[in-house]
């Protein structure tokens, strides 16, 4: 095994860092992209079919917008890249993850080609335009990892999970951004693992935050597929800010201490820089900006706790 130590260090046991990896896995498995988008697009299509205010006689649920729209998210996101990727691990006898980046590069084209059917078809269709720019950005975003991962193993998991995860930053503000709150916990996952770098594992998810928001307002205003009741442009970014600062921050802390500076002083930086940033979010930035700010940084020093001494997060901090 790895030989992850407990927070305790003066009570490591091997069982207990076995215990570790085996809830590091199981997160993996449960936030490969194409498992992790079946909850998420259910609760996007459950959203996207909603109209007026649950409980009241206002509210209505179009079942049959529903049915199709999920069924598209659900073959189009899911089963089709799903099934290349445990046909191809097979065919290279690898495992299921597909470790190297230079093995990616077919399930990654075939998921962009399944990706732009969905688009097409959700467009000839007319479904609901949110989810028509949604996998449109899916498509757009997986042609870019593709390239990307010809020089570079980004993280596909965090990747995966950030872009659901800023629809429903987009659709629901503060509450979508909650499910952020599973972004450090990955990064956490993939790095135990021993999948990722620090920097591929943080990075996946930045691109997969952004750009999924840049694109799909970029994407309603070229295509004239307008969509009413988002959360503004300017909030979705600041929420982002807030989920994405503590893992950089960390990262970058990484980096310094394991090039010679003390863990005391990363320590004061972290502590000194984040509290600095809750200051900053306090006084320009939405409640709910500031709210993902405080709960993921909190997320961040628990995970990171709880990763123990060959974490380097914790290493930095403590």
């Amino acid at each position: 095994m790895f030989g992850l130590k407990n927070i305790n260090t003066e009570n490591k046991t091997p069982e207990t860092d076995e215990k570790r990896l085996k809830i590091a896995d199981t997160i993996s498995i449960f936030t490969n992209p194409p498992i992790i988008t079946i909850p998420l697009f259910l609760i996007i299509c459950i959203i996207l079919a909603s109209s007026g205010t649950p409980f009241t006689s206002s509210f209505s649920f179009n079942w049959s917008q529903f049915i199709v729209m999920e069924l598209i998210s659900l073959i189009f996101t899911s089963i089709l890249p799903m099934a290349i990727i445990m046909h191809w691990a097979r065919k290279l006898d690898t495992d299921k993850d597909i470790s190297n980046k230079e093995d990616r590069f077919i399930p990654l084209i075939v998921g962009v080609v399944s990706y732009f059917i969905g688009f097409l078809i959700a467009l000839i269709l007319g479904v609901s335009n949110f989810l028509i720019v949604l996998i449109l950005c899916y498509t757009v975003n997986t042609f870019i990892v593709m390239l990307i991962t010809v020089k570079w193993k980004i993280s596909i998991h965090t990747t995966g999970l950030t872009g659901p995860v800023a629809a429903l930053i987009m659709l629901l503000g503060p509450i979508g951004a909650l499910f952020g709150l599973l972004y450090p916990i990955l990064i956490w996952s993939r790095f135990t693992l021993k999948k990722h770098t620090m920097a591929q594992a943080i990075a996946g998810g930045v691109f997969g935050l952004i750009m999924t928001v840049l694109e799909a307002y970029l994407y309603m205003n070229l295509l004239n597929l307008p969509v009413s009741n988002l959360v503004p442009l300017g909030e979705c970014i600041w929420i982002i800010f807030g989920i994405i600062f503590a893992p950089i921050l960390l990262g970058i802390l990484t980096i310094l201490n394991e090039n010679g500076v003390a863990n005391g002083t990363t320590r004061k930086i972290f502590y000194s820089i984040d509290i600095l940033a809750i200051l900053i979010f306090m006084i320009i930035a939405p409640e709910s900006a500031l709210m993902s700010l405080v709960l993921t940084t909190i997320v961040s020093i628990l995970i990171s706790c709880f990763g123990g001494e060959n974490f380097s997060w914790f290493r930095a901090i403590k």
